[in-house]
């Protein structure tokens, strides 16, 4: 899942290249930019549904799952599918009264109707079939607990893959994803998962990683400049800003030995971030570097791919923006 470090398909080809094999795309767009630089698709629909005039380009990508939460949209996969002589495995987006789905994410088939939904693709859909079962979010950090613990969206899961078990289906991809990392991968398989999403996990930021070292190293860094100087506080420039990032900190100066530790403002949530806030005045054009939960995909950053740091021969290698297309080097 790289929607968070900007769809980058550098990074999908070394990803595939390690083993790894195929993207999630969190959308349509997402699936684009993998799809124009040959990454396999493991798994696309689970966030955002694909617009129907797009479907029998994705259909014809033959992407291992697509994810579903409407009997319409399983028909329009049906009838592409039927068109290009495929057969399509799909993946059913679940939810029962008591889990949680975020704002922006209001979407599946309640438990209750599952048995109907079962049914009806059985037997009006003949080009699509059930093979895996998913919810979102199935993990997160609990601050209380200090570990990363399974929602009630989990064990929703796991009461469809009995669902659809009693009914004939081999659920093969039980999908269990948020906040997946090496501190989850066995909560996923003892709860009879066998498949994540891993994201934030593989930059080594997931929440959990703000407050422990874990196996996964933090490897992203927000990097700026001081702008200007207001009222006492100094302003660094913006773009990259991320409503649920609690960035608290940044490191300000000309150099590492020349630099100081500083509070953050981050800009109200109602606003555009043409900067952060740092609560005392800086030199102008003085660096600035914070470490924050970000989603790039929604920003204006670029992201700039560093080789070389552990040899102590640090040497770009690409930049990109948020999308994923690759820029020129100034």
């Amino acid at each position: 899942m790289l929607k968070q470090i900007g769809r980058n398909p550098y990074l999908a080809k070394k990803l595939i290249d390690l083993g790894y094999s195929g993207a999630v795309v969190v959308d349509y767009k997402e699936a684009l930019v993998m799809m124009e630089n040959k990454i396999p698709i493991g798994n696309i629909g689970h966030l955002v549904q694909i617009p129907k005039n797009m479907l029998k380009k994705v259909v014809e990508y033959s992407p291992e799952i697509i994810t579903v939460y409407s009997l319409e949209k399983i028909s329009d996969i049906n009838n592409v599918a039927i068109e290009l002589g495929k057969k399509q495995a799909i993946m059913l987006r679940v939810y029962d009264d008591n889990d949680m789905i975020y704002s922006g994410q209001t979407a599946g088939f309640h438990l209750d109707k599952l048995k109907t939904v079962i049914d009806e693709i059985k037997c009006k859909y003949k080009n699509v079939y059930i093979k895996g079962v998913t919810s979102f979010p199935c993990f997160l950090y609990d601050n209380n607990k200090k570990d990363i613990m399974g929602t009630n969206n989990l064990y929703t899961v796991k009461k469809a893959v009995e669902i659809l078990e009693n009914n004939d289906i081999s659920v093969e991809i039980i999908n269990t994803p948020s906040a997946t990392c090496y501190q989850t991968i066995e909560k996923i398989k003892s709860n009879g998962g066998n498949c994540g999403e891993p994201g934030h996990g593989l930059t080594g930021t997931t929440p959990m990683h703000a407050y422990y070292n874990l196996e996964e190293i933090p490897c992203v860094t927000y990097l700026s400049e001081i702008s200007h100087n207001f009222m006492g506080k100094a302003y660094c420039f913006g773009g990259g800003h991320y409503r649920r990032s609690n960035v608290s900190n940044a490191i300000v100066g000309s150099s590492l030995e020349n630099s100081k530790l500083l509070k953050v403002i981050p800009p109200s949530d109602e606003s555009i971030d043409y900067h952060f806030g740092i609560d005392e005045e800086c030199n102008v054009s003085d660096t600035v570097v914070m470490a924050f939960r970000f989603q790039i995909f929604v920003t204006r950053s670029d992201v700039v791919l560093v080789k070389g740091i552990h040899s102590n021969n640090a040497e770009i290698i690409g930049i990109y923006d948020s999308q994923g297309r690759k820029k020129e080097i100034i």
